[in-house]
């Protein structure tokens, strides 16, 4: 097993995540097994607890894990699936010890930070390592483990002080030390200044890792004295600095480190036998950002949120709708809008704000209403589904989203004016959405419906089985605590409001649809953690293709798309010039 440590120097949020994933992908598109682990430094046992403003979105895994958004990247990246172990907190670390020497494993010992907690750091990767992440079950011979946070904070020390022994442990050529660093260019000078990476480095070092590679996140490309600046004060070779510069689309990081050659410098350091024949995988990379950077149609979605100040809230979201919008060729266009900000209470507190928001909504091509949690802004949420329904725009409402549209339709179709969630409104006299019975209220952490379920279609002349391939069921992943209350599903469906979709045992509402709309679908589960860059979710696809308005000639075509807007398998068909004649512009000889 080849272990690759990525750690991060001068700022956090710095893109560890991304190069990470990246160095994973090109690994993969060189036939091998990659699997991946996030430690993060912080004593949460997981970040299931979280508010999206403090690390952004909570990812889901098949297994109900809930852990931070850079494994979603490694899913997406990797198109590989993870386990909640694949994510390590010093909480999980310090309660796994401290269970241990509760029954009474050290034997009587002092527990210390060092041996006991590295010790079993170290346990933790290389029994995680080793567990199959691809489809065809063959273990893994590389394991990337990004280190969160920054070299230097007091809580990653015993992390850094597991892999300065962890690297003795599994000999040098099993072990190597990514350091990615910031390259600031102050605006009066714009010159690229090294001190910052040097620092970092050198305080590395002082903890006993020597980065093998050291990654440089900068605005523009590295110029050559910057390089040999770097390899001069922080002890490696100018070829082992890598120039990560910002690019128009993340697809681009795994070519740009290709092109840098990484993958020949740890094939040598790492002593793998690597084939260096054209590989299809960053073929297919390739393709689709060039693909990305060309897009001419433009489509606007309405994202319809409360915590929309922090584009990471809603990463995976957006991913989701990017690889849609990529699979039928329009540039995507993200309206973020404060769903507080549609409500009639701020048309007297703030008008601007209010017409601003109604503005931005009126103008989308399409409105997405994503889970949340908490009263905050819902009545808000619900006068955006209520606009989309009655003008007919196309809406996907993701799991809270899909509760409120079916408070929406009750109140402004049935007549129940009180109709709420009862995580809302506990004496309203007609709960729509009550909280399931398995809910235990008393514990925050882990207490939702978690993982990966499935859901069952109910009828065959459904848009989402459709665009699904008409599948029987479909297995999603799910978080959430709340349910459309079952009993009262007969007088929606009386009125055109259809639960097309329902759990195994026919209980739970899984999917609506709503009848003579283009498209208003609201799913319980959360399609877009598994939305891949090739193959896009399809209750996504379904709303990018309504607000393109290409739905009904791609349900025509028995959900294909035109030969234009597929991934081509031969590459060189899809050059700028190839496409430019194929355009058949009228000839003005004939004027």
């Amino acid at each position: 097993m080849k272990y690759i440590l990525v750690t991060g120097g001068v700022i956090s949020g710095i893109g560890k995540g991304i190069i990470a994933s990246s160095v994973g992908t090109i690994l993969k598109s060189c036939g091998l097994h990659v699997t991946a682990i996030k430690i993060d430094p912080y004593i949460n046992i997981d970040a299931g607890t979280f508010s999206p403003y403090e690390h952004g979105e909570v990812f889901v895994l098949d297994d109900g894990g809930e852990v931070d958004l850079d494994l979603g990247n490694y899913e997406r990246f990797l198109d590989i699936r993870l386990t909640k172990d694949n994510n390590l907190t010093t909480g999980k670390i310090y309660q796994s010890v401290i269970n241990k020497e509760r029954r009474g494993d050290y034997l009587g010992k002092t527990v210390q930070v060092v041996p006991h907690i590295t010790d079993a750091i170290q346990e933790w990767v290389m029994k995680q390592a080793k567990v199959h992440v691809d489809d065809d079950g063959i273990e893994p011979q590389v394991c990337v483990i990004e280190l969160g946070g920054t070299v230097g904070d007091i809580e990653s020390m015993p992390f850094i002080e597991a892999f300065r022994q962890f690297q003795f442990k599994v000999k040098r050529e099993n072990f190597c030390n990514i350091h990615v660093s910031l390259i600031p260019q102050p605006g009066a000078t714009g010159e690229q200044k090294t001190k910052p990476t040097q620092n970092s480095v050198r305080e590395l070092r002082g903890l006993g890792l020597s980065p093998d590679l050291i990654m440089c996140r900068c605005t523009t490309a590295l110029e050559t004295s910057v390089k040999e600046k770097i390899s001069m004060f922080c002890h490696v070779a100018p070829e082992q600095v890598i120039c990560v510069h910002d690019v128009s689309s993340i697809y681009r990081v795994p070519l740009l480190l290709e092109d840098q050659g990484v993958v020949g410098y740890l094939s040598r350091r790492l002593n793998m036998p690597i084939e260096t024949r054209p590989r299809k995988m960053l073929t297919k990379w390739k393709e689709m950002s060039d693909r990305s950077d060309r897009l001419l149609e433009h489509c606007s979605i309405a994202l319809v949120g409360k915590y929309t100040k922090f584009s990471d809230s809603y990463a995976s979201v957006i991913k989701a709708l990017e690889h849609s919008a990529l699979s039928i060729s329009h540039k995507l266009e993200v309206k973020y809008i404060d769903s507080a900000s549609l409500e009639p209470s701020t048309l007297h507190e703030e008008p601007v704000k209010y017409h601003d928001a109604w503005q931005k909504l009126c103008s989308a091509d399409g409105v997405l209403v994503p889970g949340g949690f908490g009263v905050r802004g819902t009545e808000g949420k619900i006068h955006a589904i209520g606009w989309a329904r009655r003008q007919k725009k196309p809406f996907l409402g993701v799991c809270l989203g899909m509760q409120l549209a079916v408070c929406e339709f009750a109140r402004n179709t049935l007549g129940w004016k009180d109709a709420n969630s009862t995580e809302f409104d506990p004496e309203s006299k007609h709960p729509v959405v009550i909280d399931m019975p398995e809910h235990n209220p008393g514990q925050m952490g882990g207490t939702m419906r978690l993982g990966k379920r499935r859901t069952i279609f109910k009828t065959n002349n459904s848009i989402l089985r459709k665009l699904y391939g008409d599948a029987e069921y479909v297995e999603e992943r799910h978080r959430h605590r709340f349910e459309v209350n079952p009993e009262l599903k007969s007088h929606f469906e009386e009125k055109g409001f259809r639960f097309v979709g329902q759990d195994i045992e026919g209980e739970r509402m899984e999917i609506i649809e709503l009848d003579d709309h283009p498209y208003f679908v609201g799913v319980q589960y959360h399609p877009e953690f598994t939305s891949r860059p090739i193959k896009p979710s399809p209750p996504y696809l379904g709303l990018l293709l309504a607000a393109a308005g290409k739905l009904p000639s791609y349900l025509q075509k028995g959900c294909r798309l035109s030969p234009r807007d597929t991934y081509s398998d031969r590459s060189e068909s899809s050059t700028p010039d190839s496409e430019i004649s194929e355009l058949k512009l009228p000839s003005i000889s004939n004027e």
